[in-house]
């Protein structure tokens, strides 16, 4: 039982590094293409915050459902969370492909504090795929144990990037030209 287990985490792993290695890339490489002759999709920025929002509401309901002994909520709610940031994902996607990029046009402080919490929340939004993928995998193969402990980890970093989304994004919006 124990080989099986070994070697599906092994599997699993194999493809999480994968996963966490092209995602990032394709985003990037995304990023700098352009759908030609589309309608932007300026409405996306506030409903993919919003996405983060609820997904950072669902964290917490989650730990608190684990803590009181309600596995089949955590699963199913936690299962909910990495739809939501798949969702988030295509979404961001679609928006920076039909629509320009916007710049930050505060000043002093608040520009330092943006760009803060903006760098730390791109850095940690890439940090977090092979956490998630593999905190999940680890509850998938039944080694409770070393989900537990890797879940202490993952949970405050996905956390930070669910509302530190939502942060840029009250930040950036008076910002935003809407076309």
């Amino acid at each position: 039982m124990s080989d099986t287990i070994t070697i599906k985490e092994k599997k699993f792993n194999r493809l999480i590094t994968i996963v966490s290695i092209i995602v990032p890339i394709v985003v990037a490489l995304l990023f700098g293409v352009k759908i030609p002759n589309v309608k932007p999709l300026s409405f996306l920025p506030p409903i993919y915050a919003g996405i983060n929002g609820l997904t950072a509401i669902i964290l917490v309901i989650a730990v608190w459902a684990i803590k009181n002994g309600n596995k089949k909520l955590h699963k199913k709610l936690m299962t909910s969370c990495i739809g939501l940031s798949l969702l988030f994902l295509i979404m961001y996607i679609g928006y920076h492909m039909t629509s320009d990029s916007t710049s930050y046009g505060g000043e002093g402080l608040l520009k330092y504090i943006y760009f803060f919490i903006l760098i730390t929340h791109i850095v940690l939004s890439i940090a977090i795929i092979p956490l998630v993928l593999r905190t999940y995998a680890k509850a998938y193969l039944g080694k409770y144990e070393a989900h537990r402990k890797l879940a202490k980890i993952t949970f405050p970093i996905w956390l930070y990037v669910a509302i530190t989304g939502v942060v840029v994004y009250f930040m950036i919006s008076p910002y935003y030209t809407h076309v």
